[in-house]
């Protein structure tokens, strides 16, 4: 065994010695450690400080808890940083899921294809919209829809309830989704 420090033991026996420096960091530390795994780490820097320790530094013990506690540390940040790091791609996963621009198939999400722009003609929808609806529907979507008024607005100026008003709407809705002479693509009625 390659021995380059000053000292005579071989690391089984300086471990023998010293393996339970290691249950203290990770005791003091506060961590939990049901996979050894930072146990193991603690045996990688106790093998490296044995290996790269000279007697005139300081003592064994000093230079044995300085490297263990700092390779714990330095494996408590590197585990933060990638439990981070996959956090964020799962936020950023469900915020490309949940836009809107997907649509769901079983377990898996695929991308719904964008269109080539579609072209709207107010005039020629309102054109014909009136020829589909009756007096009160095309009422109700001039005021409300083009005009922006409110129901209850409506329903004062033409001196009927507001159920009426609402009425008006979802038969003239209803008029806008089933007429073939409209081609009414985002459906927003």
């Amino acid at each position: 065994m390659k021995q380059s420090n000053t000292f005579d033991l071989t690391f089984e026996e300086v471990l023998a010695q010293n393996e339970r420096r290691i249950h203290y960091h990770i005791h003091r530390l506060k961590i939990r450690d049901p996979h050894q795994e930072f146990f193991q780490e603690g045996l990688v820097a106790m093998w490296n400080a044995y290996e790269t320790y000279h007697a005139d530094k300081g003592p064994l013990a000093t230079y044995f808890n300085y490297a263990i506690r700092n390779r714990m540390i330095d494996l408590i940040r590197k585990q933060t940083k990638e439990r981070e790091n996959v956090k964020a791609y799962i936020e950023q996963q469900k915020i490309k899921t949940m836009t809107g621009n997907y649509y769901q198939k079983g377990t898996s999400n695929y991308s719904v294809k964008q269109m080539e722009s579609v072209h709207f003609d107010e005039k020629i929808f309102l054109s014909e919209a009136k020829k589909v609806l009756t007096e009160k529907q095309w009422k109700w979507l001039n005021l409300f829809a083009v005009q922006n008024l409110t129901m209850k607005e409506i329903a004062e100026m033409e001196g009927v309830s507001i159920d009426a008003v609402k009425s008006w709407g979802r038969e003239a809705r209803k008029k806008l989704r089933t007429s073939e002479s409209l081609d009414v693509g985002d459906n927003r009625f």
